[in-house]
């Protein structure tokens, strides 16, 4: 710290900085309404402290209590710990809801999902510095001009803590717990101190006792209750309150020389927190529809178009999420327009892509939003609902009957994949979404205070407290799928908004060009073309025959060339197709070793000839399926497609091996790569042959084995190579043998120590 007479050396300006700081404090802290120890004021979507100051420097915006009144939720990941980069992102995903809520008179909250990236370190492990930046500038007058509220899904240590506690608002879940702010100091200075009684101070969301508690395990912390008001002080406190006051009834939170920490139904006992474990409990906690918290991603939009027209079928589905995955893999996409103009099709399909779109599409990096110009009906609609974003034409149909009439395991399936992965991923209610499969649930219009919802009566027993809710007017038509049109989609909070056309969509998306349409390419169509059952079959039958064909001539050529060029298309227009993966190819390259270990090293047809076989059908079976144990009536006709794949090719190689020892041998070049097999005379000379030979006057000799013995293999005796027999156990390769005893052309063998 440099003044206008030298430098201030650093412990005289920690102390300077130490008690100016202590005095604003306690100054603060007394003039405020609220006094120590008092519990938080009741979840609103506005922040009634301190000015409404321009956050990029600009003039001050006088107050607009109507504009509370339009809120507007922004949820922002906080990875723990964090990196020099997470402040700088933070404070400008912050700054610019700001400026574009204030264009639009509207007052936004933002909820700091604060998520551990390793439940071993609970989030600890970064400076205290970056944690400082961040709390500062969350409790700080740029922000009183929206609501904080820090969400806390998992337990964290460390100096994230702070971060925490700069928050006006807490939701943690249950089970969680936080403390030990301190575990990253080898020694809490005063800086640290100052700096979380002053961040604490700020929000008065915990006393800055707690705060400090929390972070220095020598300090303690004791609830004191008196006659007047309820205290958190530190153990030393205690006796100066019991001397001022008549009544003082003390219970200790956390004990000196225990590490801080405070879990969330205790915190929640005393009024710090709220509990919950998902955005519509958060929502719930600020009074909030839950569909309107979105998610604020980093950067500009880099933005594509995938269309859905038109019947829905596996080809379609297995497409659009190829594309949806190559572009956001490959091309940094963060902004996915799904085009849905369709009456449905295939169930079974549609919740495929449907569970793609709510459970494999990291939301907090890239943003699905289903644009419906004329319908999305019946299982088409499971897919709009997947997406984080609904936008329709005002006169656009959604719900309701389509193409198929859906069975009653269509219908279960389909409300299983809503209640299980859509609603609660997408913060949905998931009885409307359901009533348009379940013709006869009835869902009904529900209110609490000012908050609407439609819940069916299952639905409203699942809430925190069933009983406030105040069952209305029926929604839902006895014996009809449910169908909303345009506007009261939106008003049902199952579409965000409604546009007049693309242009109006863009606008509401806030996408500054149009978004690229990505069509299939001459990949997607050799993928579609492999895959189609007309060209699996030859393919694998071609491979399959190719590696015979190479068994039976010598060294590595044509044969061993062609089959690895068919084996390499299956299985990467499978894996393109989303049908394979790691586990396939693994299982057909162990395959392959096992049926080479057979052929090359092991003589007969053992377990490495059987696994090995095995083990390659059951890769190609896995490679034309996306499950590997079929449990419904679609999974099952799948299975036996893959099984017709198989089996077509293992008629066509049996049918080509046959022709090719019946023609090759005698075509006038091909003839001599391939030895025809002797037939007639010639087949029964060499059989008597074989049966006179005699080897009686081997007994004795020495030799050594070339392959293991297991038990049958070959061993060297002088310059002949023999195939032998071990006497009853398995000798190794390279093992001096003995010859003991000869059966025609049957010698067993045993293995010696004599030097052969």
């Amino acid at each position: 710290m440099k003044t206008r007479f030298g430098t201030i050396c650093p412990p005289l300006r920690t102390r300077l900085l130490a008690k100016c700081a202590i005095v604003l404090i306690v100054c603060a802290w007394s003039a405020h309404p609220r006094g120590a120890g008092a519990p938080p004021e009741p979840p609103q979507a506005g922040n009634e402290q301190g000015p409404n100051a321009s956050p990029a420097g600009g003039a001050d915006l006088p107050k607009d209590e109507p504009r509370r009144e339009n809120p507007i939720a922004r949820l922002i990941r906080v990875p723990l710990p964090i990196d020099g980069s997470t402040f700088p992102r933070v404070r400008g995903a912050v700054r610019r809801v700001i400026l574009a809520a204030r264009k639009e008179g509207q007052w936004p909250v933002f909820i700091f999902r604060f998520e551990v990236a390793e439940e071993s370190s609970f989030g600890a492990g970064s400076p205290f510095g970056g944690y400082l930046d961040l709390a500062d500038f969350i409790s700080s007058e740029e922000l009183n001009e929206a609501t904080t509220v820090a969400f806390v899904p998992q337990s964290i240590k460390g100096h994230a803590v702070l971060a925490v506690l700069a928050c006006e608002q807490i939701v943690m879940a249950p089970g969680t717990e936080i403390g030990e702010a301190g575990i990253d100091e080898k020694v809490i200075g005063p800086q640290v101190r100052v700096a979380y009684r002053e961040i604490a101070a700020r929000r008065r969301t915990v006393p800055p006792e707690v705060a400090l508690a929390l972070l220095d395990p020598a300090i303690g912390l004791v609830r004191v209750e008196t006659e007047l008001s309820t205290q958190f002080v530190h153990p030393e406190d205690v006796e100066a309150l019991r001397e001022t006051h008549s009544k003082c009834e003390t219970e200790v939170l956390i004990e000196p020389g225990k590490p801080g920490r405070l879990t969330a139904e205790q915190a929640r006992k005393h009024e710090f927190v709220y509990l919950g474990t998902s955005r519509r409990d958060v929502a719930r906690a600020l009074d909030l529809p839950a569909e309107s918290i979105e998610e604020v991603l980093g950067g500009q939009w880099n933005a594509i178009q995938v269309n859905l027209k038109g019947p829905i079928d596996a080809t379609k589905t297995d497409r659009i999420q190829r594309l949806i995955k190559n572009e956001t893999q490959l091309n940094d996409v963060n902004f996915v327009c799904l085009w849905i103009d369709s009456a449905g099709g295939s169930p079974t399909d549609s919740m495929t892509l449907a569970n793609y779109l709510a459970v494999d599409v990291d939301s907090s990096s890239v943003r699905t939003v289903a644009y419906i110009p004329r319908q999305a009906r019946s299982d088409a609609a499971l897919i709009a609902m997947a997406c984080d974003r609904v936008i329709m034409h005002p006169e656009a149909v959604l719900g309701g009957s389509g193409e198929q009439v859906l069975s009653q395991e269509n219908i279960d399936d389909a409300v299983s994949t809503i209640r299980g992965n859509i609603a609660p991923r997408k913060s949905r209610s998931w009885s409307l979404m359901a009533a348009m499969f379940q013709p006869d649930l009835k869902v009904y219009k529900c209110t609490q205070m000012n908050r609407v919802e439609y819940f069916c009566d299952e639905e409203i027993q699942e809430q925190a407290e069933p009983d406030r809710w105040t069952k209305g007017e029926l929604v839902s038509l006895d014996g009809k799928p449910f169908q909303a049109i345009g506007e009261r989609a939106a008003e049902y909070r199952l579409a965000s908004a409604t546009v007049e056309d693309f242009a109006a969509f863009k606008q509401e998306s806030d996408l500054k060009e149009d978004p690229r349409l990505v069509e299939p390419g001459w990949a997607d169509f050799l993928v579609d073309a492999l895959a189609n059952p007309g060209v699996a079959i030859p393919l694998l039958m071609i491979g399959l025959f190719a590696m015979y064909a190479e068994l039976q001539m010598p060294g590595i050529g044509i044969g061993g060339f062609i089959a690895a060029v068919c084996f390499l298309l299956f299985f990467w227009s499978r894996y393109l197709g989303g049908t394979a993966g790691w586990l396939e190819a693994t299982l057909f390259a162990a395959g392959m070793v096992c049926l080479a270990i057979e052929v090359f090293v092991i003589p007969g047809f053992g377990i490495f000839g059987l696994g090995g076989a095995g083990l390659v059908l059951v890769s190609v079976v896995l490679a034309s399926q996306t499950f590997i144990v079929p449990h419904n009536d679609y999974q099952f006709g799948q299975f036996q497609r893959s099984l017709l794949i198989l089996a077509g090719a293992g008629v066509g190689v049996f049918v080509a091996i046959v022709m090719l020892h019946r023609w090759l041998p005698h075509t006038p070049v091909l003839g001599r790569v391939m030895l025809d097999p002797p037939s007639g005379e010639d087949r029964d000379r060499i059989a008597h042959n074989e049966a006179l030979v005699h080897f009686g006057d081997k007994i004795g000799a020495l030799g050594t084995t070339t392959t293991p013995l297991i038990p049958a293999g070959k061993a060297r005796f002088d310059d002949e190579l023999l195939d032998v027999i071990a006497d009853g156990e398995i000798i190794p390769r390279a093992t001096p043998v003995e010859i003991v005893e000869v059966h025609g052309n049957r010698i067993v063998v045993r293995a010696t120590q004599e030097k052969a």
